[in-house]
């Protein structure tokens, strides 16, 4: 009968422990693995295919250093602008002088032209005065050449009566009335166009004087108002330049700033994908360590009440039983040929401690030490065919142990050659210890248990 088999020894690294108390840590071990199962699935199990790097995570030292950097370039940025608006107060300025500059030199030099007009307008009326003098001036030399002549005290009737003709009467006449009416007049006249062609002559070279000057201040004004303008000019160009360049500064440090707090929300986002990952990836694998648990046991209960708790022998190899999966997780590498050698079984990656079960009902061949498996099982089941549970971390039956489907034999471990806590498990249905092995997941497929996957 089965429950009278004499307790085991469990073997491996923990040394020996009694059949009852193995029972119970078996059972609280099935319990606690199903709970941290997928806490750790994620992190720890990957044997076969590495898990893609996480995105960069900035520190905080960076990003305080990047919006440091933002901080002082924006600081910078509103110094030079407040120089930059400064300057172009200051060339508004300029300018509006140079403008009103530009605009009395050209008033200076329309009075200027004035001014000359004026003074050739002078000029001509001083040829008419002039002219006009010098005609008034040859009659009465004229006329007093003739009294000279004549003599001083020549009367009037005395000069007409000496007249030749009549003609020359009429003559002699005509200039008498002149010389009455006009001698003094024109002599007046003389004296004060004289005096006139003089003021006027005087305040037309003054009057083009003075507005030469005041053209030629007008020209240095404006030449004063564009050197200040073009000089105000370079320096808003130099701080221009300034502003720019400081601007471009602070566009780098916002592009430096909003980058590394782009990669912090990357990473952010990508823990809580992560951890909604992982959480799913718990709760299957509960599931799963439930499901595997619940068909252990209801192997071991079908392989209890097929067996009626006969033994068979280690050769046998016409009976057969109910099958399981020897644990549970997620399938990382399957069979087959790599890199020219052969993968002669089906990984399956699940946490350190996983239970471990027997996949059939037979007879423990071998366990302990196996070069590149760390530890491993070796089984020969009732069907003959030989199963092998590879890298396990501690297992719990001995040599010629027999054992049913469903029973926990050892728990899933990362010894050996592996690169992640997975069970290695393989199908050799020759029943060779060592070879012969076929894939394991349509082998197990055809006796009614899946291992996805693959």
């Amino acid at each position: 009968m089965l429950h009278s088999r004499p307790r085991r020894r469990a073997s491996g690294p923990t040394g020996a422990a009694t059949h009852r108390s193995r029972t119970r840590a078996r059972a609280v071990r099935a319990v606690l693995a199903g709970a941290v199962a997928g806490a750790v699935l994620l992190g720890t199990a990957a044997p076969a295919g590495a898990a893609p790097a996480p995105p960069p995570n900035p520190s905080d030292a960076e990003i305080g250093q990047a919006r440091s950097a933002q901080d002082a370039a924006a600081a910078e940025v509103g110094r030079i602008a407040a120089l930059v608006a400064a300057a172009e107060g200051e060339l508004e300025r300029y300018a509006v002088q140079a403008e009103a500059a530009g605009a009395a030199y050209l008033a200076a030099e329309e009075a200027l032209t004035q001014a000359q007009a004026a003074a050739e307008r002078t000029a001509a009326e001083l040829q008419v005065a002039a002219e006009a003098v010098a005609a008034a001036t040859a009659r009465i030399a004229g006329f007093s050449r003739d009294s000279y002549m004549n003599g001083s005290t020549l009367s009037t009737a005395a000069v007409l009566l000496e007249a030749e003709g009549p003609a020359e009467l009429v003559q002699r006449a005509a200039m008498l009335d002149y010389v009455s009416e006009n001698q003094l007049d024109v002599l007046g006249q003389l004296e004060v166009a004289r005096v006139q062609q003089a003021n006027a002559d005087s305040a037309a070279r003054a009057a083009r004087d003075e507005m030469a000057a005041a053209e030629a201040a007008a020209e240095e004004a404006k030449a004063a108002a564009d050197s200040q303008l073009s000089a105000q000019q370079a320096a808003y160009d130099q701080v221009a330049a300034q502003k720019a360049s400081y601007d471009q500064q602070l566009q780098a440090a916002q592009i430096q700033l909003l980058q590394l707090q782009g990669a912090r929300d990357a990473y952010q986002a990508w823990q809580q994908q992560k951890a909604a990952e992982e959480a799913a990836a718990a709760a299957a694998a509960r599931r799963a360590a439930e499901e595997a648990a619940a068909a252990a046991a209801a192997a071991r209960s079908a392989a209890s009440s097929g067996s009626g708790g006969a033994s068979a022998s280690p050769g046998r190899s016409g009976g057969s039983g109910p099958y399981v999966k020897p644990t549970s997780g997620r399938t990382s590498s399957c069979f087959g040929w790599r890199w020219g050698a052969l993968h002669g079984g089906v990984d399956i990656a699940a946490p350190i401690g996983t239970p471990v079960y027997a996949a059939h009902s037979g007879v423990v061949q071998r366990v302990g030490t196996a070069t590149g498996f760390g530890y491993a099982v070796y089984i020969r089941g009732d069907d003959g065919a030989v199963s092998v549970y590879g890298h396990v971390n501690r297992y719990f039956v001995r040599d010629g142990e027999r054992v049913v489907a469903g029973e926990q034999i050892a728990e899933v471990g990362n010894r050996g050659q592996s690169t992640g806590p997975h069970l290695h498990f393989e199908i050799h249905p020759s029943g060779a210890m060592y070879g012969g092995q076929v894939d394991p997941v349509p082998w197990m497929r055809s006796r009614g248990v899946s291992i996805s996957g693959c």
